[in-house]
């Protein structure tokens, strides 16, 4: 078992992490129409790709790459403004967009397809372990207990796997590892019930993490991956495009690779609903996820905002973040977004305010347009309002009657959640 400085040592030097930025973000549509998946705003003060990186910072992994390709500028903005290391670490944080090169003019194909057309960035420094991270989770994991596994079992690959019941195996790549935690299997998506049934997690593995050996548990890789450096090179070195689908199976074959037993809360927040969700469970009064950990913090830029301003409020498992004026109006299980103007007789009930980049009046901004804010006397339920939304006075929004999917020139349904696009101004009186 390595030591506890020796682990660290090696996340400081010698491991260099990779936060895969996602294409062109579709599923989070149209919370993606203007900005890479990674920059869209989280738990009101938050971007989405605050996690990854807090979780590496929080373990000593100071060297950190994150790739997209899909507008990518308020990505590279706030990672600017946010991660500065002192000249005396090794420490950086960047963006890395697709790119045309001599070797090819393609977009990103898939994730391991990312990795391979920027492998000589990577390889530049003297980096013995890649940790590659999925840019759209929420989570907190400790990478230091990876790289113990890792280094204690001699693997030359390491899957982070969560514990999934068997209607939630279908929609994972799933693993079989014997009771070492070695993997010998991987199937994408497994439907076929006797399939299924043949993948489910050994009794000594369900006994050392405290799980009922009663209720059949199955391995769902999370895509997160700890390769050695020439695993990494080899497992490359062809034309294949995704990790998940290609290159796990085939390292099965040719690598000695284990799992790493995570227990803990874990969303993918890929999508409009579970996004949605998501933030909406932040709000309870004991979520699953816990922003207020003060050993393990999440990081974000810091925007030195005054302290919000409540006129006058009934206010029920709300999130409400710094900056914000609420005045005489009813918040029910909401997040309210930074710099959010709410104005008399206003009721908003589960759901998402981005909030503002700027106030009424601004320097740089176009004063003929309404300023972001709710105006008066407004219903807004089940609603996701992307930044700088202005919503004037008697407006009412809600899914209420409508399909579960649907687009129009001021809004857009997806899952049964209305989403009001950046910068989008509804005009008083409106009933959507």
């Amino acid at each position: 078992m390595p030591t506890r400085i020796e682990t660290d040592a090696l996340l400081r030097r010698s491991t260099l992490a990779i936060v895969m930025g996602g294409g062109a973000g579709t599923r989070l549509f149209p919370l993606t129409k203007d900005r890479a998946k990674p920059a869209v705003p989280l738990a009101g003060k938050y971007r989405i790709v605050d996690i990854p990186i807090s979780n590496c910072i929080n373990s000593g992994v100071r060297q950190v790459y994150v790739l997209t390709q899909y507008n990518s500028a308020s990505l590279n903005r706030h990672i600017a403004r946010t991660y500065q290391f002192d000249d005396f670490t090794r420490g950086f944080i960047e963006v890395l967009a697709a790119q045309q090169t001599p070797q090819g003019e393609r977009w990103y194909q898939g994730t391991a397809d990312a990795v391979r057309q920027n492998l000589r960035y990577f390889l530049e420094g003297d980096h013995e372990y890649f940790l590659i991270l999925s840019g759209d989770q929420l989570y907190r994991m400790d990478f230091r207990k990876v790289m113990d596994q890792h280094l204690m079992t001699g693997a030359e690959l390491t899957i982070a796997t969560l514990p999934v019941n068997a209607t939630d195996a279908t929609s994972f790549g799933i693993m079989k590892a014997d009771a070492t935690g070695r993997i010998h299997e991987f199937v994408e998506k497994p439907k076929d019930p006797a399939l299924l049934d043949g993948l489910r997690m050994p009794d000594e593995t369900l006994k050392e993490l405290g799980l009922p050996v009663s209720e059949p548990r199955y391995q769902a890789s999370m895509g997160i991956y700890v390769f050695n450096r020439k695993a990494l090179i080899e497992s490359l070195d062809n034309d294949c495009m995704d990790f998940g689908k290609h290159i796990i199976p085939a390292a099965l074959k040719k690598y000695k690779v284990h799992s790493f037993n995570f227990q803990g809360y874990w969303e993918d927040i890929g999508t409009i609903r579970s996004f949605f969700q998501a933030n909406l469970d932040l709000c309870k009064l004991v979520p699953q996820y816990d922003f207020f950990d003060s050993s393990a913090p999440i990081f974000t830029h810091a925007r030195f905002l005054p302290a919000t301003k409540i006129n006058g409020a009934v206010i029920r498992e709300a999130l409400i973040s710094d900056g914000c004026i609420i005045t005489d109006a009813h918040v029910e299980t909401a997040v309210i977004g930074i710099r959010s103007i709410i104005e008399t007789g206003t009721t908003i009930r589960d759901t998402v305010i981005m909030g503002a980049d700027y106030y009424a009046g601004a320097a740089g901004t176009d004063l003929t347009r309404p300023a972001p804010g709710i105006g008066r006397n407004c219903r807004i339920e089940k609603v996701i309002l992307d930044k700088n939304v202005h919503v004037g006075d008697n407006v009412v929004i809600t899914p209420e009657g409508k399909p579960e999917n649907m687009d129009s020139d001021l809004f857009y349904i997806r899952d049964g959640i209305v989403v009001i696009p950046k910068d989008t101004v509804i005009p008083a009186g409106t009933w959507i």
